[in-house]
C-alpha cells in the first residue's frame, strides 16, 4: 500500500532526537490519512506479496495507546495479509482538535468512514481496551463487511465497575490536571498495564507516549476517561447498551478472545461477560499477563492469532 512518511515529533535536542529514533525503529510504518469532517485520521495500511485473497485485519486501539500498540502484530501478519491499524481522532498521528466531541459514537462513526473509504471486505476485527467498543460498534453498523473477531482485554457493555485509580482521573480539576496536564494516565500505563518487571522497555514506553507530548495533544486521553458512563444519564451508556444487545447477532462467527488475567481494569469478569454472549468463542487465558497482553505474552499471542486466522480463512490465497 502506498503511504507517506509521518511527520514525527520534532526533537528539541540531539538526545530527544535519538530517543525518537529508537521508538521509530519499533514502528517502521508509513502514514495514510483520511479526512473526517475537517480533520484527518491516520492509519497504517500494510500488506505483503502473499496478501492477495486473504482476509484483511482491522486493528483498533484503546486508551491511552495508538497504532504503535499493534506494531509487532502488524509486522507478524502483514507479510501474508492486508493489515489496517487506525489512530482514532485525537490519538497517535491523527489530528488532535481541541473543540471536538470525543465521544464513543463519534469514534465509531469515524471508523465506519475509514472502512467504507477503504472498501474493506471479509474483515477480521482485532481490538483492545476502548477499541473493543469502538470496533464492535462499527462492526454492527457494517456487519456485511466483517467475518471474524479477535479481542484482547476489552469490554462492550456499560461498565459493571470503575477502578478507583480511574475514578480519580475523572475528578474535576484534579483529574484534568493529572491526565491532560501531567500525562499521568498514559505514563502510569507504561508500568501499571503490564506485568513486566520495571514496566515496558524504555523505547517501547517512549513510543507509547510519543504523540502525547503536550496539554492539547493529550485531549483525547482525558476525554476517553471522561466518556466512561457512570449511569444511564450519560449518553455513552445507551451506545454501550446497544452494542451489547447486538453481540448475540454474531455469536456464530469465528471469535477468539485472548486475555491477560492480571488486568486490574478489564478484569476476568469482563471476559466471562463476553463469553456469556459468545459461548462458542475460542478463549485463551494468559495467567501472567496484564492489560497490555500483547506486550506481556507477545510470542504466544502472535502464534494463537496466526493459527486462528489460518484456520478460519474465508478465501483461498492466490
Amino acid at each position: 500500500m502506498s503511504s507517506t512518511s509521518p511527520a514525527v515529533l520534532n526533537s528539541a535536542s540531539s538526545e530527544t532526537h535519538s530517543q525518537n529514533e529508537a521508538w521509530r525503529c519499533e514502528y517502521p510504518y508509513g502514514s495514510n490519512f483520511l479526512k473526517v469532517g475537517s480533520h484527518r485520521i491516520n492509519y497504517v495500511d500494510e500488506s505483503g506479496a502473499k496478501a492477495d485473497g486473504r482476509d484483511p485485519v482491522l486493528m483498533v486501539h484503546g486508551n491511552p495507546t495508538w497504532s504503535f500498540y499493534w506494531r509487532r502484530m502488524i509486522g507478524s501478519l502483514s507479510p501474508n495479509r492486508r493489515v489496517v491499524a487506525v489512530d482514532h481522532l485525537g490519538c497517535g498521528l491523527s489530528d488532535k482538535p481541541v473543540d471536538h466531541d470525543y465521544c464513543l459514537q463519534n469514534h465509531i462513526d469515524n471508523l465506519c468512514e475509514l472502512i467504507d473509504h477503504l472498501d474493506l471486505q471479509n474483515v477480521t476485527l482485532m481490538a483492545h481496551d476502548w477499541g473493543g467498543s469502538i470496533g464492535l460498534g462499527a462492526l454492527l453498523a457494517r456487519r456485511q463487511r466483517f467475518k471474524k473477531i479477535i479481542l484482547f482485554n476489552t469490554g462492550a457493555f456499560p461498565p459493571p465497575y470503575i477502578p478507583f485509580r480511574i475514578r480519580v482521573c475523572r475528578w474535576p480539576l484534579i483529574g484534568k490536571l493529572g491526565v491532560q496536564g501531567l500525562n499521568m494516565f498514559a505514563r502510569a500505563a507504561t508500568f501499571m498495564a503490564t506485568e513486566q518487571k520495571g514496566g515496558l522497555p524504555k523505547q517501547v514506553a517512549r513510543g507509547m507516549l510519543a504523540p502525547y507530548d503536550s496539554w492539547n495533544n493529550r485531549i483525547a486521553i482525558y476525554n476517553f476517561v471522561k466518556d466512561i458512563p457512570l449511569s444511564k444519564r450519560h449518553p455513552t451508556w445507551s451506545v454501550l447498551d446497544r452494542i451489547e444487545s447486538g453481540l448475540a447477532e454474531v455469536a456464530d462467527w469465528p471469535i477468539m478472545m485472548a486475555w491477560g488475567m492480571k488486568d486490574w481494569c478489564f478484569r476476568p469478569e469482563c471476559l466471562d461477560r463476553l463469553n456469556g454472549h459468545w459461548p462458542n468463542a475460542e478463549v485463551h487465558r494468559f495467567a501472567d499477563a496484564g492489560h497490555y497482553v500483547i506486550e506481556d505474552a507477545a510470542d504466544e499471542v502472535e502464534q494463537k492469532v496466526q493459527d486462528f486466522l489460518d484456520r478460519h480463512e474465508s478465501l483461498q490465497a492466490t
